[in-house]
């Protein structure tokens, strides 16, 4: 299945829109991670996506915020029972969730982000994080004055360790010798929502000599940010664009656009055009990016801009080939 570009979407969805008369009638859902869906990461950047959907539509989107393993799987059924069609779920951590109930209702419409069910009624959604994660590294590499910089991953499994390999090779294309100090918060899905224990981590890699540290871990990358304007030190968000969440103290955000797959799944099943399949969304898909905006405009020099714009563009002519650790699970840079 291919995919155009994010902002080529956006402009046939807002054609498609002005005929919303003519077109199917959705009820559109979607079941959020455990974290929530204002945990000021992943799951607000698909908040923020279905509120745009709504304000564009005047079609309310029916939410299930699950506490439990047992109520993910649940909600998904439950919201297909009702008729609701397309449901979003939000996380890798869905996918049994989503093949179980895209078995149970093969007529109701799944789109799955961040992993891949193989059900003839599911779109999975995948992005590559390594590509986004590589620019943010490289601009953390120009901007470190001590050499050293952090990775703080939230769960320790590979679809994490994609972020900070992509950050480590993203930093040593600029500084082969910068030090890069990493770490993971947990082993399970509880990781991402400690922001306690990411900024006691945060703590002891700054008392470490790092100076800029690379959070991908969700809620709890707050706790690493915060830490990071307490100590007069430098974070990188992740998911949503968090530069305004400390201003001043984060250098860039890695956003990854999963408020846009929410949007765009609702437009299509509208328009008659939704697909199941496989779908990966990149740089030049518009699915990840980095951020400048008036919150860490002082922070990054016209130079440093040009300079993470030109990677940018390398990666995307396929001049730069940046390692997906999912592929071997290794990152030998």
């Amino acid at each position: 299945m291919k995919l155009n570009k994010i902002t080529m979407a956006i402009a046939a969805g807002a054609v498609a829109l002005s005929a919303t008369v003519a077109q199917a009638d959705v009820k559109p859902a979607v079941v959020y991670d455990k974290a929530g869906k204002f945990d000021k990461s992943f799951n607000e950047a698909v908040f923020n996506g279905i509120k745009r959907f709504t304000a564009d539509t005047g079609i309310n989107v029916r939410e299930v915020e699950p506490t439990n393993e047992a109520q993910v799987e649940q909600g998904h059924k439950k919201l297909a029972k009702r008729g609701n069609s397309p449901i979003v779920g939000v996380g890798f951590s869905q996918a049994n969730a989503v093949s179980a109930a895209a078995q149970a209702y093969p007529d109701t419409k799944f789109t799955l982000i961040d992993m891949v069910v193989p059900e003839a009624n599911v779109q999975s959604v995948v992005f590559r994080t390594q590509e986004g994660s590589f620019l943010v590294g490289a601009l953390a590499a120009m901007k470190s004055e001590s050499n050293t910089i952090g990775f703080i991953g939230g769960m320790d499994i590979p679809l994490i360790a994609v972020f900070g390999c992509g950050y480590e090779q993203g930093a040593k294309y600029i500084n082969a010798d910068i030090k890069i100090l990493s770490s993971y918060i947990g082993s399970t899905g509880a990781a991402f929502a400690n922001p306690s224990k990411g900024g006691e981590i945060a703590r002891s890699q700054f008392e470490s000599n790092a100076d800029i540290i690379y959070a991908a871990a969700g809620t709890s990358g707050v706790g690493v940010i915060q830490v990071a304007a307490d100590m007069g030190k430098l974070a990188i968000g992740v998911d949503s664009n968090q530069n305004y969440l400390q201003p001043g103290s984060v250098l860039t955000s890695m956003v990854k656009r999963v408020g846009e797959v929410a949007y765009q799944s609702f437009v299509a099943a509208q328009n008659g055009t939704w697909e199941a399949g496989f779908v990966s969304m990149g740089l030049a898909e518009g699915g990840v990016d980095w951020s400048l905006d008036e919150h860490n405009r002082a922070l990054v020099t016209a130079d440093m801009e040009a300079k993470v714009n030109a990677i940018k563009a390398s990666i995307m002519a396929g001049d730069i080939a940046v390692h997906d650790y999912m592929s071997d699970n290794t990152c030998n840079y």
